[in-house]
């Protein structure tokens, strides 16, 4: 299937889902990251939830890792397919940007070759690990800058696609895992 075609597909599916189920199945997802052996690392990135986008929202995973004392790296929009990277403390400043993307407005700059952990969001992935996001190409730059040892963790509210994304192109980073309220995925 083509990128386009799944990007139309789970965007109608989000905008069916209600904002209580969502919340439901992402806390499910936060507790689900337990069983992956990723808690050794140091430097976690994560993005910040857009509500009316209908996303997985990411404050229940935010919470686990200040519960497990890790280092939690936001994004920043810097540039055409260009992100900056800063440290969530308790005093930095989140402002949503023209977009409706909640950033850090400023703050301490993680260079992503510090980052060992990556919470990826996506519309749609398949069984081989690739997946759809919005487009834009930022996740996929800014991935491609990580260590290759970077592990890359999808978050998703649906199930793998069981026919591969045929679009794929050199510049699109593969995940590690997919995490469902279901099922986890590892390739």
């Amino acid at each position: 299937m083509l990128k386009r075609e799944l990007r139309k597909k789970y965007k109608d599916l989000r905008a069916g889902m209600s904002h209580v189920q969502a919340s439901d199945y992402s806390l499910i997802l936060a507790n689900s990251l337990l069983q992956i052996p990723i808690w050794d690392f140091f430097y976690y990135h994560t993005f910040l939830s857009m509500e009316d986008k209908v996303e997985v929202e990411t404050l229940p995973l935010i919470t686990l890792l200040q519960g497990k004392d890790k280092n939690i790296v936001v994004p920043k929009v810097s540039g055409k397919h260009s992100m900056e990277n800063y440290l969530l403390t308790d005093s930095i400043t989140i402002k949503k940007s023209s977009y409706g993307v909640p950033e850090p407005v400023d703050g301490i700059e993680i260079p992503e070759k510090k980052i060992d952990v990556v919470f990826v969001p996506l519309l749609a992935f398949d069984t081989l690990g690739n997946r759809v996001g919005y487009g834009k190409g930022y996740y996929d730059a800014f991935l491609n800058k990580c260590r290759k040892e970077t592990v890359k963790i999808g978050l998703s509210f649906f199930s793998a696609e069981k026919e591969p994304i045929t679009d794929i192109n050199e510049n699109d980073v593969k995940l590690d895992f997919c995490v469902t309220p279901e099922k986890i995925y590892e390739f």
